[in-house]
C-alpha cells in the first residue's frame, strides 16, 4: 500500500468573516499526481497556501509523512514541501541563475548539483542563465517557477494554476515537465482551473466548490462522470 505523504483533515480557513474552506479533506499517496479542481474562487489557492504555510487555518489538521505541518513557510520547504505560485512570482530584475540560487533553501553544497538536474530538464534556462528573468516569455519564465522549486530537492510539490495566462502549446509542455517531474519520484499536487489537462495528466481527482470537497475519485473516472462533464468539461 502506498505511504501517505499528504494529509489534510477538516481543514477551516477563514478570511476575516468569509469562509474560505469548510471542514476540507484529501489525501495525497507517494509518487501520485492529485488535482483539485474547480471555478474561480472555490477555494483553490486557499488550500495550497495553508498547506504551504502562508495562511493559518483556523482549524483542522495538516499532516505529512504523519508529521505535523502547521509550521512556518521556510520550515514547510526544509522538510521538502515546494509550492509553484499562481502567476510563477519570478524575480524579474535577477538573472535565471540568481532565481535559482533563490529556491536553494537547503544550502549551497548541493546547488552546482541542484542546477545541472534543473537544466537537464529545462534546457532552455541553460541557454538563458545570465539573461534577466523579467526580459524572457510567459512558457520560459514558467520553466523557471518550477525549476526555482525544484531547487529545494522536495518530495512533494504543489502547482497553483501552472496553466494561467499560456499559449496551448506551452501549456502542453509544462504538463509534460510535470509529469516527467513525477517519474522522477516526486509526488504532485496540482491546482489547476483546466479541468480536461488535469483529470488527463493525474491519478486522483478532488473536486472543490465553494469551500468544500463536493466530489472525489479516479481521474479517468472523473473524466467520464457526467456531473463533471457538465460542470467542468463543457460537455
Amino acid at each position: 500500500m502506498s505511504e501517505k505523504v499528504l494529509t489534510v483533515n477538516d481543514l477551516v480557513v477563514n478570511y476575516g468573516h468569509v469562509s474560505a474552506l469548510k471542514n476540507v479533506s484529501l489525501s495525497v499517496n507517494s509518487g501520485q499526481i492529485v488535482c483539485v479542481i474547480g471555478a474561480n474562487g472555490a477555494g483553490k489557492s486557499s488550500l495550497l497556501n495553508t498547506i504551504s504555510g502562508l495562511v493559518k487555518p483556523i482549524s483542522g489538521s495538516i499532516e505529512y509523512y504523519g508529521e505535523n505541518l502547521i509550521l512556518s513557510p521556510h520550515k514547510i520547504v526544509k522538510k521538502g514541501v515546494a509550492q509553484v505560485p499562481e502567476g510563477r512570482r519570478i524575480f524579474g530584475e535577477l538573472t535565471v541563475e540568481e532565481n535559482l540560487i533563490m529556491g536553494c533553501v537547503n544550502g549551497m553544497k548541493d546547488f552546482s548539483n541542484l542546477r545541472e538536474q534543473v537544466f537537464d530538464l529545462f534546457p532552455r534556462l541553460r541557454e538563458r542563465r545570465s539573461q534577466h528573468a523579467g526580459t524572457m516569455s510567459g512558457g520560459e519564465q514558467q520553466m523557471l517557477a518550477i525549476a526555482r522549486a525544484m531547487m529545494s530537492s522536495p518530495k512533494l510539490i504543489m502547482f497553483d494554476e501552472p496553466s494561467m495566462g499560456l499559449a496551448p502549446v506551452v501549456v502542453k509542455q509544462v504538463f509534460k515537465f510535470i509529469k516527467e517531474i513525477n517519474d522522477s519520484g516526486t509526488t504532485v499536487l496540482l491546482i489547476e482551473q483546466n479541468a480536461k489537462k488535469a483529470l488527463s495528466s493525474s491519478d486522483y481527482c478532488y473536486v472543490l466548490e465553494n469551500g468544500m470537497i463536493r466530489m472525489e475519485g479516479d481521474s479517468t473516472e472523473m473524466l467520464e462522470n457526467p456531473d463533471v462533464q457538465k460542470a467542468y468539461l463543457g460537455e
